[in-house]
């Protein structure tokens, strides 16, 4: 039997790939014809081909599929049963589904057709977007940019005219951003964080027209306020339209409002004929995300085998979980469940905001509490997998709870019927089964054979505590992997760098891993590299690899600024370097505030003011004090018995000792340090990384103390240590902590994983069980002697300052979209308040 299918987009290849597998018998000989000329690619990571060219293409068909690129179907004979290509080729089908996608909507304003006006759809779109950026930053320098619509992919839209060079706008007539997936709170916090970012939000304003400039193409774009913008750019991303036109060419039903109307088989009037993804009309509604579109390829695909078969097919498309979770921007964005659910349905709001933290939480669940039924997360989504499961479910704690992380269950407690992946409706049972019954064993098996986890990515970390779950109870090791692209542990990984002399993420990959690797292993990665001591974290390949922080040397703030905080060990400093710290913040208008660390931290430097502020800092014989990286923060100190009258040891001389000694050393987590002068503590040593307590016959180390949401208590390692004994004794722990501890894992919960505790630490590094002391003490003394501060490198290298400037195409432009207001003789950031945390209905 023949099967045609019109479109190659990924639901149609979706289609395809499902019935190839299930069709054991080849009773379909399967012909698909696609619009584009390029075979079928991932729109849902369409801007990471702007941003780094990545290769989206789905994989390829088996032999058995005919596929027909760049001719696309322009008539559907129903009578006759064939289809006509554009160029006059004609395709008999016994099925056809009709795969054809959707179009852009752009709404009917003047100038909407002007030269510089684009959609956000195809490959072609964004060839087409990034030409018109390069030509603008020559013919144009500083031409700002507007992208019509606030929703998911005007968004990403957004963040790709940003990656290209340009101001950035974002035009949005809701009241808020993404008004189909958040509530006012959410897209309000999300707007916050977009804004921090250098971009411009209009909400609330639909577009009045698009004006041309003299050269012909667009100019300015005004909006219903009054108002205008002044662009050489704008893209259209106001919504989608579905492409039902070959449906109403053969006269097909068709909605009101668009959309191939199909019933729950997804089949339409004429029983010969599909529709699937977003050109279809199923009860009413056109469904735009991933997970319903790829629901009915699977219903469809069932559908054809019965039809094969001469049977009937019990699947049914019953509509579909719209939760979703993404990275706007770097910043994580949830939605789940029923998250507008109100006092009608039976509904209360548990809402948390920290407009400080960027964190907006809320949680609707059922009036007495106990049922979630949806919720919103941004700023922190780490909870989605799991309280996505609990949708429609008890939770197993209070909501309170739920908001903070109380509803981590293990994989192994989730109920069997919850969907685990919603783009290929896994169940929790079914991702079981498969690890049972074909003896799956990692976490790539489980995707290529569940498919949970395979397509947006979002429910992996509750696939891989399903896993982990399984295998612990079948008495298997549990892999380590550090994520799919590499089947190592960090501190495997650590390893191999250090003995095979690996210096590039390339090489890395290429050699123990594979793919491109991802969000996960290339900032390990790089911290493994720098505690190595593989040169300056800026230099080539190295720079691609970080973090914000890391990447501008400077801790970003919340509304696009930096804070620079030079190294002050011990916390002592001189006079005449109090000085130049005050003359900076007055000549660069900077904020300024003591730490808890004894540091001065100075809030509010623009991105290209970060280099002029170092070499004032720098020439005055100040260094970088590692703010923004996994490394050494500082070594608190107190006075000790140089002024007080209780102190029996010189403290600011061993912190500053210690300070200088591990300053830039790089590890799975930021690390901080305090020196005491006596038992009284008033350097709080006992909750640091590291802490050194004076007594009177010498210091008392002690190690894996930790403030912060879950505080602990230092061990107390060594007693009565001699100087050299203890700086010995902490190279040996500082080391071997980064050799061995997980990604971003602080010295606290490192010693709670090993096994044996503080006894095995101790004999680790002090009975030398491992025979390694050596070892790591040669490793810390390369560190000592390689040491170099990073501000000053980078403002001795012209190739490394060329990336401090807010706008690509202006670089002597600063960013007009931060602003301040005075408090208390200082500035302080628009719009800052504190956290709260509501419960209410609505």
């Amino acid at each position: 039997m023949k099967l045609v299918v019109v479109g190659h987009g990924p639901t149609g290849h979706r289609l395809v790939e499902a019935l190839r597998e299930r069709d054991e018998a080849g009773a379909w000989q399967v012909t698909v014809i696609g619009e584009e000329t390029r075979p079928a690619y991932d729109r849902v990571a369409l801007t990471s081909y702007l941003t780094a060219d990545a290769d989206l293409a789905c994989p390829a068909h088996d032999e058995g599929v005919t596929l027909l690129t760049g001719d696309p179907v322009v008539a559907v004979d129903r009578e006759r049963r064939t289809v006509r290509t554009a160029s006059g080729r004609r395709v008999d089908y016994d099925a056809l589904v009709l795969a054809t996608g959707s179009s852009p909507f752009v709404p009917p304003v003047q100038g909407r057709d002007l030269p510089g006006v684009f959609v956000y759809r195809t490959i072609d779109d964004l060839d087409a977007i990034r030409a018109h950026c390069r030509d603008l930053a020559t013919s144009r320098p500083g031409a700002g940019g507007v992208v019509i619509g606030g929703g998911l992919l005007g968004l990403e839209a957004a963040r790709a005219l940003q990656g290209l060079g340009v101001d950035t706008h974002v035009v949005e007539v809701a009241p808020w951003l993404m008004p189909r997936q958040l509530d006012e709170g959410g897209g309000a916090m999300l707007r916050r964080h977009i804004e921090a970012l250098g971009m411009t939000v209009h909400a609330g304003t639909p577009v009045a027209g698009l004006e041309a400039g003299d050269d012909g193409r667009v100019a300015r774009v005004g909006l219903g306020d009054g108002t205008s913008v002044d662009a050489g750019v704008v893209v259209f991303s106001a919504g989608i339209r579905p492409r039902d036109e070959l449906a109403r060419g053969c006269g097909l039903p068709v909605g009101e409002r668009g959309g191939i109307v199909v019933d729950d088989t997804c089949r339409t009037e004429d029983p010969a004929i599909w529709a699937v993804g977003e050109c279809a009309l199923v009860n009413g509604q056109v469904y735009g995300l991933v997970a319903p579109c790829f629901s009915m390829a699977e219903v469809v695909a069932d559908q054809l085998l019965a039809v094969a078969a001469g049977l009937d097919s019990p699947a049914r498309f019953e509509g579909a979980d719209l939760s979703t979770k993404l990275k706007l921007m770097g910043v994580d964005v949830a939605s789940f469940g029923d998250p507008f659910a109100g006092p009608d349905q039976g509904a209360l709001d548990v809402t948390y905001t920290d407009p400080v933290g960027g964190v907006y939480k809320k949680l609707v669940v059922s009036d007495d509490a106990r049922t979630l039924i949806g919720g919103v997360l941004v700023g922190d989504a780490s909870a989605y997998p799991t309280l996505r499961a609990y949708v429609g479910a008890e939770l197993p704690g209070s909501p309170e709870q739920a908001l903070f992380g109380g509803t981590e269950a293990a994989g192994g407690d989730l109920p069997g019927a919850t969907q685990i992946c919603n783009c290929n409706n896994v169940t929790a049972d079914a991702i079981r089964c498969a690890i049972r019954e074909q003896g799956l064993t990692d976490l790539g098996e489980v995707k290529a054979c569940t498919r949970a986890g395979a397509t947006c990515g979002s429910c992996v970390p509750l696939v891989k505590k399903i896993l982990d779950a399984e295998l612990t109870a079948a008495g298997v090791e549990v892999s380590k992997a550090l994520c799919e692209h590499f089947d190592y542990s960090r501190a495997e990984l650590f390893d191999i760098v250090r003995v095979r002399g690996i210096t590039t993420f390339t090489e890395l990959i290429s050699e123990h891993g594979r793919g491109r690797g991802c969000d996960i292993c290339k900032p390990v990665v790089a911290s493994i590299l720098a505690s190595l001591g593989n040169g300056h974290i800026l230099d080539g390949e190295q720079a691609a690899l970080q973090d914000t922080n890391d990447h501008f040397l400077a801790n970003l703030q919340k509304n696009g600024t930096y804070s620079v905080v030079p190294r002050i060990p011990g916390g002592e400093i001189s006079p005449d370097k109090l000085i130049v710290i005050g003359e900076v913040a007055r000549d660069f208008g900077l904020y300024t505030k003591i730490t808890g660390g004894q540091r001065i931290d100075l809030f509010g430097a623009r991105v290209e003011q970060l280099p002029h502020i170092w070499k004032r800092l720098v020439d005055a014989g100040f260094e970088s004090g590692h703010a923004y990286g996994k490394a050494l923060r500082t070594v608190k100190s107190c006075v000790g018995s140089t002024w007080c009258r209780y102190g029996v040891q010189d403290s600011v001389g061993m912190a500053i000792k210690l300070e200088l000694r591990y300053r830039g050393l790089r590890a799975p987590h930021k690390l901080k340090a305090a020196v005491s002068g006596c038992s009284r503590e008033c350097a709080e040593a006992q909750g640091k990384d590291f802490g050194v307590i004076a007594t009177d016959k010498g210091w008392n180390l002690y190690v894996c103390g930790n403030g912060g949401m879950r505080p602990r208590h230092a061990d107390l390692l060594a007693t009565d240590l001699d100087d050299e004994g203890l700086v010995r004794l902490i190279d040996r722990f500082l080391m071997f902590y980064i050799r061995t501890a997980d990604r971003l894992q602080r010295t606290a919960s490192w010693l709670e994983s090993l096994d044996g505790g503080l006894d095995y630490l101790r004999e680790v590094i002090i009975e030398d069980r491992l025979g390694i002391c050596a070892e790591l003490e040669e490793a810390m003394e390369r560190h000592v002697g390689s040491y170099s501060d990073e501000w000053r490198d980078t403002l001795e290298d012209p190739d490394k300052l060329s990336r401090f400037v807010s706008f690509v195409n202006a670089p002597d432009v600063p960013d007009p979209s931060i602003a301040f207001e005075p408090e208390r003789e200082q500035i302080k950031p628009v719009l800052v308040t504190g956290p709260r945390l509501e419960v209410a209905s609505r």
